[in-house]
């Protein structure tokens, strides 16, 4: 498995680096593609996803995100995208780092999860964040309510989004996504071995998939709209070879996200 966090250079970035460390410090993450094989989204699509530029008091060097926002002044990302000093968040723009406005928000600011990274499963954080007011590109999207916090979602449709480098190479100043469909478990182990309830994951058949620089990322399900999964990892081999994408599970986090931001569903 990898991180999908993607590093660049003062704003400036090749998506044909070399592989480093998978660990999640943000200066350390391989510049690779991201989502693969998907479409351009239409303004307004996303209205949920900000663009994160993930980045570190002194240095030249960033590396690029995504997040989703979940009420007024909070937004759920993976929690190796908060491991430095700061984030720009950018609102309601399909161009990656160009939103409509942006937010800087420090690290103290930031909750990750306690259990992560020692234990697989728990690879989430939340952003707290100024007031945000809603429209009809920067708005939430709901989470899984807790009469469904035993739902697996095992075959339903859903999308992805997010910026970086694409199946060509370059990198996406536009919102790209991605149809995908959710997987069991078990048909997920198969790539991976044993994974534990708080992870899922989509398949991606045809080269279809999340990628490099996709950490953070929503899942959200074609049917009523729920954010189900927060993307997190991907084949150390390659996102375009068909093995399953990773997500961090939003319904095995309900109650961490209810006890650290207040926003719940029933």
């Amino acid at each position: 498995m990898k991180v999908l966090l993607l590093l660049l250079f003062l704003g400036v970035a090749s998506a044909n680096g070399n592989q480093t460390s998978t660990t999640a410090s943000p200066d350390q993450h391989e510049p690779d593609n991201i989502i693969t094989n998907g479409y351009p989204a239409y303004e307004g699509k996303a209205p949920y996803i900000v663009s994160l530029l993930i980045r570190t008091d002194g240095s030249n060097r960033l590396a690029i995100g995504g997040g989703t926002i979940i009420a007024h002044t909070w937004v759920l990302t993976a929690a190796h995208c908060l491991t430095t000093d700061y984030v720009d968040i950018h609102y309601g723009s399909n161009w990656r780092g160009r939103g409509q406005y942006s937010h800087r928000v420090r690290n103290n600011n930031f909750i990750r999860h306690h259990l992560w990274p020692n234990t697989n499963g728990n690879d989430i954080g939340l952003i707290r964040t100024p007031h945000v007011d809603f429209t009809s590109k920067v708005n939430k999207v709901n989470l899984p309510s807790f009469n469904q916090r035993n739902e697996l979602f095992e075959n339903w449709w859903a999308v992805a989004c997010g910026w970086g480098g694409q199946a060509n190479g370059q990198l996406a100043e536009w919102l790209q996504c991605v149809d995908l469909q959710i997987m069991s478990n078990n048909e997920c182990s198969r790539a991976y071995g044993n994974l534990p309830g708080g992870i899922l994951c989509v398949r991606t058949p045809g080269g279809k998939s999340t990628c490099g620089g996709d950490s953070g990322g929503p899942l959200v399900t074609h049917d009523n709209p729920t954010l189900v999964g927060i993307t997190s990892f991907g084949s150390a081999v390659g996102c375009t070879v068909g093995h399953p994408a990773g997500f961090t599970r939003v319904t095995a986090h309900l109650d961490w996200i209810r006890q650290n931001s207040g926003v719940a569903y029933y």
